[in-house]
């Protein structure tokens, strides 16, 4: 798991915490002499699983605003770094800050750019920290802390004046929503509480003058000033700053804004280096001082435990699907052993009702057959229905034709009546062949009618009966019997011509759908 130590640098020494769950425990001071930077590389090797944070407390810091053109990508990150060279000589400890864009000049973007403008004073400890491979997260100032100080304490934005005390100084930042666009330190001689006292009224009313003088407000513009102060030295502080017409003071207990802040370990004197680092460790600001080169341990850091978090988030899911695969298998067991026990018991109650059963004196194969058999015979048989609505509709509109016998027939089942008949031929019987109708009737005209009459209600009544095109229709038996050579004339009256005209008609339809 990845550990979390602050490194606090002043004027004369390094102070290492290390921070967890709202403690700060002390692990060692180091002072700025040679003999102590092979020790504080012993530090750092003594943790390899941590991550460190640098809270620096000097004087040699600037901060200048500067606006430049609108420009992306590529093209801004090179004019502001020629900015930055140009204002703090090429200091490697320099980043800028984005305040926004103009509004009325062609939406130039303004930017307050800070440098460390000592980095000679940081080097000793980059460089332990780069020969211990240390990941270094990034190099904060005090006051950089002082807007998110604000910010947790609930004090409205804006301008504003903070003074603190830490490394027997006062640290004096002016704040602008937060950004702090001037800071310096003011050394202080008397550590007792009357002379914090004093020297925090007298810091405010400089640093007043100044910030009038280099035109950052009006004189008369009244600005709040927070005071942080030990409990002890609150009612010294607040009687010794006075309120004016510019200034107004407002004194914070150093050890309600701990509780504020959730700090667990509260500052033992008027020092608020303790605060700050709380502050680093839990809400640090977006940028910082350091340059990516002396960041590079701390990204190999965060790749090498993001692949370890990828891997975890990998086995757990993988954990996860394994545990669900035997669930589900270990359900389907036991759904397979409820069926086999449902289907055990089924068979044992076939069996016992199947014992109740009269004997058929054939086995159950046969019985199969049989029953498939009969299905399919079911499904194959049919009726004359059609050819019945057929027969019907022509004897209706012909009335002298007289209907005296009709037999029905599927197919021509002569060859398969016999007894030795198969199973398959009656199976091509009733599947494939045709229905064959036989009709024998008579027409009868009346006493004087001719046989050219006769003949010509005959085939009126066969077209009629081939109107149907599955039909096939053939004469059988003619109501004459023409002979060959003999005209039939259409005035030839038949002696018998009383006598009904038999004739006899086949139709023959093909199977339906």
């Amino acid at each position: 798991m990845i550990s979390r130590r602050l490194l606090y640098l002043d004027t004369q020494r390094l102070t290492a915490y290390a921070w967890q769950q709202g403690k700060l425990q002390p692990e060692g001071v180091f002072e700025m002499r040679p003999e102590e930077y092979p020790r504080f590389t012993d530090y750092l090797r003594a943790h390899p699983k941590s991550h460190f944070q640098m809270l620096a407390n000097v004087a040699e810091e600037g901060h200048e605003l500067e606006t430049i053109p609108f420009l992306q990508g590529a093209d801004r990150r090179a004019l502001i770094t020629r900015r930055l060279g140009q204002h703090f000589l090429g200091s490697p400890l320099a980043m800028a800050t984005s305040l926004g864009y103009e509004k009325d000049k062609r939406k130039n973007e303004k930017l307050l750019l800070s440098a460390l403008t000592n980095p000679a004073h940081f080097d000793p400890w980059i460089k332990a920290l780069q020969e211990a491979d240390a990941p270094l997260a990034g190099i904060y100032t005090v006051a950089q802390m002082g807007g998110p100080l604000l910010k947790k304490l609930g004090k409205a934005g804006g301008r504003a004046l903070l003074l603190t005390y830490q490394d027997h100084s006062i640290r004096e930042s002016y704040l602008v929503d937060g950004q702090p666009l001037f800071s310096r330190m003011a050394p202080l001689f008397d550590s007792s509480i009357a002379g914090i006292a004093s020297r925090f009224a007298a810091e405010a009313t400089k640093l007043h003058q100044y910030l009038v003088a280099q035109r950052h407000f009006r004189r008369s513009e009244p600005i709040p000033v927070y005071v942080l102060a030990h409990p002890q030295a609150v009612a010294a502080v607040r009687q010794a700053c006075v309120d004016t017409n510019s200034l107004r003071f407002e004194i914070i207990d150093s050890h309600q804004a701990a509780r504020r802040l959730a700090l667990k370990t509260v500052p033992g004197d008027s020092g608020s280096e303790l605060l700050f680092l709380h502050l680093l460790a839990t809400t640090p600001p977006s940028q910082q001082f350091a340059a990516e080169a002396f960041r590079h341990d701390y990204r190999i850091s965060q790749l090498r435990y993001g692949l370890i978090g990828l891997a975890i988030v990998a086995l757990l899911g993988g954990a996860l699907f394994t545990a669900k695969q035997l669930y589900d298998a270990y359900s389907l067991y036991q759904e397979t052993q409820a069926l086999a026990a449902s289907e055990a018991e089924l068979s044992w109650r076939y069996r016992e009702i199947a014992a109740t059963f009269p004997q058929l004196g054939i086995d159950n194969d046969t019985l199969r057959r049989v029953t498939d058999r009969q299905a399919e015979l079911l499904r194959q048989q049919r009726s004359p229905d059609n050819a019945y609505r057929l027969i019907g509709r022509a004897m209706s509109e012909m009335p002298n034709v007289h209907l005296e016998a009709l037999e029905w027939r599927l197919g021509d089942n002569t060859a398969a009546a016999g007894p030795a008949a198969s199973r398959d031929t009656l199976a091509d019987l009733l599947k494939g062949r045709n229905e064959v109708i036989t009709l024998r009737g008579a027409i009868r005209l009346g006493a004087t009618s001719t046989a050219r009459q006769t003949l010509a209600t005959f085939e009126h009544f066969t077209d009629l009966l081939r109107v149907d095109r599955d039909s096939e229709v053939s004469v059988l038996q003619q109501p004459f019997e023409i002979e060959s050579g003999r005209a039939l004339r259409g005035g030839d009256v038949d002696s018998d011509s009383a006598q009904p005209r038999q004739f006899a008609i086949q139709i023959t339809r093909k199977p339906g759908p």
